[in-house]
């Protein structure tokens, strides 16, 4: 079962990584998964924040960092080590599949950290936002998915990488929102 679930996966990160692969995405993947090509939005959110709500938007500042800090710690410093898959660029048997479109990086693969925290951080917004703001359901999730989808063109995840990202993000934004409204329950 675990061997046709890695072929699968295998197979699906191959049509992905370079059965997609054109000159337009070459261009534009690289970009969705760079943090600073976000910072524009990261500041936004901050600045929105801070002006609508006043004192309560440091407090939703905080729970973003905390959600990220979550994230972070249970991806990248507590599953990846333990399960030590190796990155589909670091891979031997795909060295010559691979086409190299950023530096690969010696971590580990599973799950995707940037899956984990993008959509944690999406999902703590829609559970806040969404009841005033409908749009954010879509525009959160496309977001997210977009640079996990990135992380699989450039090579540097699998698909179920950035599948249990999703989900672990996803449960741990739904908690942090939770925290959240416990520990503030007026916005």
């Amino acid at each position: 079962m675990i061997a046709e679930l890695q072929q699968f996966d295998t197979e699906l990160f191959l049509k992905i990584h370079r059965g997609l692969s054109n000159g337009f995405f070459d261009w534009l993947m690289p970009l969705m998964r760079n943090r600073f090509f976000w910072s524009p939005l990261y500041l936004f959110i901050i600045v929105f924040c801070i002006k609508q709500y006043k004192k309560q938007g440091y407090y939703i500042i905080c729970m973003l960092l905390v959600t990220f800090a979550i994230g972070d710690l249970i991806s990248s410093r507590i599953i990846k080590p333990n399960v030590a898959r190796i990155r589909p660029c670091n891979e031997v048997h795909l060295a010559n599949e691979i086409i190299h479109r950023v530096p690969c990086g010696s971590g580990y693969s599973f799950p995707s950290s940037h899956a984990t925290n993008h959509f944690g951080i999406a999902v703590f917004l829609i559970c806040l936002f969404y009841k005033r703001w409908k749009p954010i359901l879509y525009l959160g999730l496309a977001w997210a998915f977009i640079i996990s989808f990135a992380q699989i063109y450039v090579g540097v995840h699998y698909p179920i990488d950035t599948f249990a990202g999703a989900i672990l993000g996803t449960c741990i934004g739904v908690f942090t929102y939770y925290l959240y409204k416990k520990l503030q329950p007026t916005v």
